[in-house]
């Protein structure tokens, strides 16, 4: 390196001086100690005995002298006072000494220890975050299928629901003209429901006529009600005269108790019609009582309903049912109905009753009117948009 005229070397002294806290310490040939000066104290080096050896009183110098080759350097060295400092020697050959000159360096140490924290942080977050990725994406991936096993689920319930709505339709008997008119209407609701009905020749003078109604929604609700309505229209109740209403109904409570149908019970209606005496013969099981219109549909008639008591299918072991006659004199209409027809919400939260059902059956029908399509569309304008919460049922028998 050139030789700096001093003027030159000066400026920088005073330069490295100003930005840096400098001191030195000079070590002759035989490793004493016989100079230093500057900022010692800074370091923690005050109260150095020249003199003395060096490495004794200066533990940065153990094992360092002497110098291979100067100059040389020892970056970011701790110093005892905590300092960080540049040890700089170099070799004065004309006097047989070793200079060395310590330069703080702690801002720049400090500041390179936070940038490498910041550095190890940073990778950190980055593990973290490619860790919670991960989880993120498996834990996205499990809901997606847990939603497509879901979707699946549903339909395959949805489909389900719908084959069982179709055997219950499936098993409902066609409405008849000859010898007299039966006629229904029924509209499941948007759950699978408990309604369930039939008619069918006890013999050749008696006609029976039920409707069946189990409580509550769903599969096991529409399976009791197929089975109640299939041991009736099958007539499967041994030792059952099936022209005896309260005898069916006693017989069909010991058959179906709800403890051992999964505690559901049913209200069942049940009449048995002899044309030639004109007569109808009934009893119910906690059934809504059915409305006789006697008179021409087009015209004024009277309305009345025809009541009796009696338990719930499956509710009271050995119970036992009355049986109630009427006469059905032509013309006249029979209804029979479940609490749906007319247990019918509003949209401001009031229900239909069934003063309100029997108002709109006499009501006098206009020529080719259906008084069944005139009682559903009343049922569903009072309940407004959306499908009925619960099975709509009604039967016509009409002479």
């Amino acid at each position: 390196m050139l030789e700096l005229p001093a003027r030159i070397s000066d400026s920088l002294l005073s330069l490295i001086e100003a930005q840096r806290v400098v001191a030195h310490m000079v070590i002759d040939g035989s490793q004493v100690l016989v100079q230093a000066g500057g900022h010692l104290e800074h370091y923690g080096l005050s109260g150095l005995e020249f003199g003395g050896p060096a490495s004794d009183q200066i533990p940065l110098l153990e094992g360092m002298l002497p110098l291979v080759e100067t100059p040389f350097l020892i970056r970011s060295m701790t110093m005892p006072s905590g300092r960080v400092a540049d040890v700089h020697f170099f070799a004065d050959e004309s006097e047989g000494t070793v200079w060395v000159l310590l330069l703080d360096v702690t801002a720049e140490h400090e500041e390179a220890r936070l940038v490498q924290q910041k550095a190890y942080d940073m990778t950190l977050l980055s593990q973290r975050e490619a860790r919670l990725i991960a989880q993120l994406e498996a834990a996205n991936e499990e809901l997606t299928r847990a939603h497509r096993e879901l979707a699946e689920s549903q339909e395959r319930l949805r489909s389900e629901l719908r084959d069982a709505e179709h055997y219950v339709r499936a098993v409902l008997p066609a409405p008849m003209t000859q010898p007299f008119e039966v006629d229904w209407r029924f509209v499941p609701s948007t759950e699978l429901g408990g309604d369930s009905f039939g008619y069918h020749w006890v013999d050749d003078e008696h006609f029976a006529i039920y409707v069946i109604d189990v409580c509550g929604h769903g599969v096991g609700s529409a399976l009791l009600t197929v089975a109640v309505g299939n041991t009736l229209r099958s007539e499967g109740l041994p030792g059952t005269d099936f022209r005896q209403p309260a005898k069916v109904l006693a017989a069909l409570n010991d058959a179906y108790p709800m403890e051992r149908h999964g505690e559901l019970f049913s209200t069942v209606w049940y009449g048995v019609y002899q044309p030639t005496s004109g007569t109808l013969r009934y009893a119910t099981a906690g059934h809504p009582s059915p409305i006789l219109l006697s008179g021409p549909p087009n015209g004024e008639c009277d309305a009345r309903a025809l009541p009796a008591s009696g338990a719930c299918i499956g509710l009271m072991p050995h119970a036992r049912y009355a049986e109630a006659q009427c006469a059905l004199q032509s013309p006249a209409r029979l209804f029979v109905f479940s609490d749906g027809a007319y247990e019918v919400e509003r949209p401001d939260g009031s229900m239909l009753k069934p003063e309100d059902l029997m108002q709109t059956l006499a009501s006098p029908m206009a020529e080719g009117q259906s008084e069944l399509d005139w009682v559903l569309q009343v049922a569903r304008q009072a309940h407004g948009p959306g499908a009925l919460e619960d099975d709509f049922t009604i039967l016509k028998l009409a002479i």
